[in-house]
């Protein structure tokens, strides 16, 4: 297979998969342990021009395990631990795949990055919200990506055969750095000592043994013929500090965007396509009477009520957004519907809280709203009369770069439900809604105090960037709009990702805010992939030529 053809981006990418359809991985559940094993063909990637030797993995392989998770956590309760472990003799894995990486856009490769960043983010809020536990079995050499997978893990288990290590070889090895959240989570989440992670992280060969552990790279040793009674052992004991999640599981049944030439459609999301103007319009639709009012009407209706599926249409469109329609650089935030039903159903699910599956539904929401967060594409909300922005879906407004609010009266525009005080922190911990006062908790305790709020209560509150009448309306939303499309979308990127996030830093938010910034900005550079970057020259005879100067 070609490794010197440019990866074609062309064919668009599609995010729906299934475990019958899985390539890479095998899910396997045993009670209260889950089993994901990972097998990658190296003739099936995503795209034709690379191989995905020694359990590399592509886009198409993190698809897959993203929805293993997701899976894991809507269809089987009764799952305490994921086990993740190789099917392959020696190798854990090599980590993100370099010909695909060296042979794929810039665009392309910054997306990839952010997917599989979120993938393993959700592997932490799965630990951290709904007590399943995941410990990485690392039966082979684990570098780069693989460690990465790993440091997501609540533990890691390393076999002792004399030659296995785990290593982070970007640096000295591709010039660009670990982009998936391996120097974060090496300091912040394993408190590697500072010095040792310097050591490690310009270490091209790893490090193995005893010394991974005493370095705290690694939880557990064991030799190859106790590595299997180890892993199951430690992946027990995992199980028993899990919290329970008692009934039946929920079939997370596709849920499927019609893709159109100029606009995508689901049930309660459409997205209309300009790219003339390098526009989307993004509507939201409210829900219809008879939605779920108890836990059991709840996962009867599954993936079919409305608070779980609007949101993931609003997942697939965001994905189809970063991926195949990368010059659309602003998205229009509409809805449509009654507000009542909003917040009726908003106050239902705060009420049925306790159970697992309403838990589940809620911190999926969050999820999706912290992707929009991170979706680098301005975001512009228009409050007209008819939207139906409350709650959940205030949420939405409340991540807008701006808001423009059509003035025509005084019914409520806008309104609060008990879900938008702690249930949808954004990436740094904070709440939309204190992230829009850049921190000030007062502020935000003020809005706090208007249920519903007319155009000229939230003007007076400050949730509106500008309340204009129908005569002005339309003229200063077409300028803003028109201004904003023609501004530089590299710098547009940057100011939105800086204004965004005000206030306290975590490690979550350090992974995008800081690493992917600097990921990105690295993958331009030539040290990397220049004609002579060590992207590009790797695999091959020749060394990398970089370029001296520190700037």
């Amino acid at each position: 297979m070609s490794q010197t053809t440019p990866v074609s981006t062309d064919a668009p990418v599609t995010f729906a998969t299934h475990p019958d359809r899985y390539v890479h991985w095998k899910l396997r559940v045993e009670g209260d342990l889950a089993y994901l094993v990972l097998d990658v063909q190296e003739d099936r990637p995503l795209r034709p021009g690379y191989a995905l030797k020694l359990n590399s993995y592509d886009l198409g392989v993190d698809i897959e395990l993203a929805d293993a998770v997701e899976r894991i956590r809507f269809e089987h309760p009764a799952v305490k631990t994921v086990i993740l472990v190789s099917g392959k003799d020696r190798v854990f894995s090599s980590g993100a795949n370099i010909h695909m990486l060296g042979l794929s856009p810039h665009g392309f490769k910054i997306n990839f990055c952010k997917f599989t960043n979120e993938t393993r983010l959700g592997m932490e809020d799965a630990s951290r919200h709904s007590g399943i536990r995941f410990l990485a079995a690392l039966n082979g050499f684990t570098a780069g990506g693989g460690y990465e997978l790993a440091l997501a893990c609540d533990e890691i288990a390393l076999v002792d055969d004399g030659s296995s290590a785990v290593s982070l070889p970007e640096v000295p090895l591709l010039g660009v750095l670990p982009g998936t959240g391996g120097l974060t989570r090496v300091v912040d989440k394993r408190r590697v000592r500072r010095d040792r992670a310097d050591v490690f992280c310009t270490l091209q060969e790893g490090i193995k043994g005893q010394r991974a552990v005493d370095w705290n790279l690694v939880d557990a040793l064991a030799p190859r013929s106790r590595f299997d009674d180890v892993v199951t052992e430690r992946a027990r004991a995992l199980a028993g500090g899990a919290s329970e999640r008692t009934g039946p599981g929920v079939p997370w049944n596709p849920v499927d965007l019609d893709v159109a030439v100029d606009a995508l459609r689901g049930r309660y999301l459409t997205v209309e396509l300009n790219r003339s103007g390098r526009t989307a319009e993004i509507r939201f639709r409210g829900p219809e009477p008879g939605e779920p009012e108890t836990a059991v009407a709840y996962r009867e209706r599954g993936t079919g009520a409305w608070a779980l599926r609007l949101f993931r249409e609003l997942d697939a469109a965001l994905l189809h957004l970063r991926f195949n329609e990368e010059e659309l650089g602003l998205l229009l935030l509409k809805s449509e519907g009654d507000l009542d039903r909003v917040l009726e159903v908003d106050c239902t699910l705060d009420r049925l809280r306790d159970d697992w599956f309403v838990r589940e539904i809620l911190l999926y929401q969050a999820r999706v709203l912290r992707r929009l967060d991170l979706t680098s594409r301005s975001l512009f909300a228009l409050v007209e009369p008819g939207s139906c922005f409350g709650g959940s879906l205030l949420e939405v407004v409340l991540a807008a770069d701006r808001s423009y609010v059509l003035d025509q009266g005084e019914a409520p525009v806008l309104a609060f439900s008990p879900l938008n005080r702690n249930d949808y922190p954004m990436a740094h911990g904070l709440s939309r809604l204190v992230a829009h006062f850049s921190g000030d908790a007062d502020a935000a305790g003020t809005a706090l105090q208007h249920d519903r709020l007319t155009p000229a209560q939230a003007e007076a509150a400050g949730l509106a960037t500008a309340v204009l009448d129908e005569i002005d309306y339309e003229d200063e939303v077409r300028v803003a709009v028109e201004e904003r499309a023609s501004l530089s979308p590299d710098a547009l990127t940057g100011m939105e990702a800086s204004l965004r996030f005000p206030g306290q830093e975590n490690p979550d938010c350090k992974i995008f805010g800081r690493l992917s910034a600097w990921q990105n900005w690295i993958f331009f550079r030539p040290n990397a992939v220049g004609e002579h970057g060590a992207l590009k020259v790797y695999g091959k005879p020749e060394r990398p030529s970089f370029d001296w100067k520190r700037t």
